[in-house]
């Protein structure tokens, strides 16, 4: 279930249940009654709670296992007769979804999109915010360890034969392999654990192009308690891992990707964003988001965007990356003031690095981070954390977003008229505050200080003057 902004929608109400539905397809060609049943109960229980929070009939699709199944039909009878218009995706539909899943949450995405199901292997390439070539092929994680019984070699050849044809192995060459699947996330922790990742944050996570081969190494040796004890990998998932692992490793060898970017938002989210129109889908998931977060927990409703305007006379050099950092920075810089004053720089802190964006990778929270950290009291330190997911001169850059934002907040008390009456900029070596007609009723001790701190920060000596 997703509440908020179409383009970036948060997730309202969301159940997994492991029924194992592909399992016994892959053995006898059938779903097995049991996990029939579970299906069918937990899709009666979602549907009964989705009337509930106002949506009577919730999208429903059916995919590959289903698909693969000899007795696939009569089961979606059964769930029709849960009053549920069920939808059998295509494989090729099915991996269009996952590629408009991945640019609903990496809208730059360029490259081939893998999600890996149970059942199934889709890939989708991905440019320009459009996916091109799509196709599925028998590769889930069910049925890899039957092909990888027949002996060394027999998963390489069983890939190759299957992407050969339509030029699979010649469209990634070089450039991000998109990863999609529970089985995938879980090697992408494994990874995190092993590289000391400092953010507990799978979206938009970046591996080398050589992890496959340091993941197949790790999933034969690391101890599946330690795995379960840290909550990088459940227990269901387990079992997949050495087969998960392995087929990375050869879309390694044959599709020769530059790197892995792991991707939560897949093929459920592929299936909201092709319902938006061509202006939602325009839209900046992370500003849509951080707009959003700024209204519900802010005291004055579109003062982000005022506050940008006010402050960026500061920041003209800056590249058109970091000018949407600055305005999600500003956007939010007005979260934290219903927090506890001593934890106001905690707040903005957590909210930047593990809130549930978009379109943002771990570089970009923790600029933002800094930005809000600075903004609500933290003013020149550095949070450890962030000086591992960022350079030095950017969080510098992003400090100085807080205490300019500090300074805004300061001299308007969060409302919309001091910031129109008033105006910085940068001149020579002077930070120059222009305040338009009366001076006297704008300006207050607390003002100064911040005026003089964002001045130190910059290397500039304040100013005040009338307009």
């Amino acid at each position: 279930m997703f509440s908020g902004p179409a383009r970036a929608p948060s997730v309202l109400f969301n159940e997994k249940v492991m029924a194992g539905l592909g399992r016994g397809v892959v053995s006898t060609g059938l779903l097995e009654v049991k996990a029939m049943k579970a299906t069918l109960h937990s899709l009666a229980r979602f549907r009964y709670l989705a009337s509930l929070m106002g949506v009577p009939e919730p999208t429903t699709v059916a995919t590959a296992a289903v698909r693969q199944a000899s007795n696939g039909s009569a089961f979606l009878e059964q769930i029709r007769g849960l009053g549920l218009s069920v939808e059998l995706l295509s494989g090729d539909e099915e991996a269009e979804a996952a590629g408009y899943g991945v640019i609903a949450g990496i809208e730059d995405a360029k490259g081939i999109v893998g999600d890996l199901g149970g059942g199934s292997l889709e890939l989708a390439r991905v440019e320009n915010g459009k996916v091109l070539e799509r196709e599925s092929f028998p590769l889930g994680v069910l049925r890899l360890s039957l092909i990888r019984e027949g002996g060394e070699g027999e998963l390489r050849k069983e890939v190759k034969k299957l992407f050969k044809p339509k030029g699979w192995m010649d469209f990634g060459k070089g450039l991000p392999f998109y990863l999609v699947g529970g089985s995938w996330r879980s090697l992408a922790r494994i990874h995190m654990y092993m590289a000391r990742y400092p953010l507990p944050i799978v979206h938009h996570y970046a591996m080398p192009g050589t992890a496959p081969a340091s993941l197949v190494r790790a999933v034969a040796k690391l101890d599946r308690n330690l795995l379960k004890e840290h909550n990088i990998v459940t227990g269901a998932r387990y079992p997949t891992m050495v087969d998960a692992a392995a087929l990375l490793w050869e879309i390694r060898r044959l599709l020769q990707p530059s790197a892995y970017i792991v991707s939560a938002t897949g093929l459920r989210e592929g299936l909201h964003y092709r319902q938006l129109s061509d202006s939602e889908k325009a839209l900046d998931p992370l500003i849509e988001a951080a707009r959003a977060e700024g209204e519900l927990h802010g005291r004055f409703p579109e003062h982000g965007d005022l506050l940008d305007r006010w402050i960026s006379p500061l920041f003209v050099q800056e590249s058109t990356i970091d000018r949407r950092l600055r305005l999600a920075s500003c956007l939010l810089g007005d979260i934290g003031w219903a927090a506890n004053p001593d934890f106001r720089a905690e707040r903005g802190l957590e909210v930047a690095l593990h809130g549930n964006w978009l379109g943002i990778d771990a570089r970009g929270r923790a600029m933002i981070g800094q930005a809000l950290f600075s903004a609500f009291g933290g003013g020149n330190d550095r949070p450890a954390i962030l000086r591992k997911l960022a350079t030095e001169e950017e969080l510098k850059r992003a400090q100085n977003w807080g205490l300019a934002i500090r300074l805004g907040q300061r001299l308007s008390g969060g409302v919309a008229t001091p910031l129109k009456q008033s105006g910085v900029s940068v001149s020579g070596d002077q930070l120059i505050l222009k305040i338009k007609g009366d001076v006297e009723l704008l300006l207050g001790d607390a003002v100064e200080r911040r005026l003089r701190q964002l001045g130190n920060a910059l290397g500039k000596s304040p100013e005040i003057g009338r307009t």
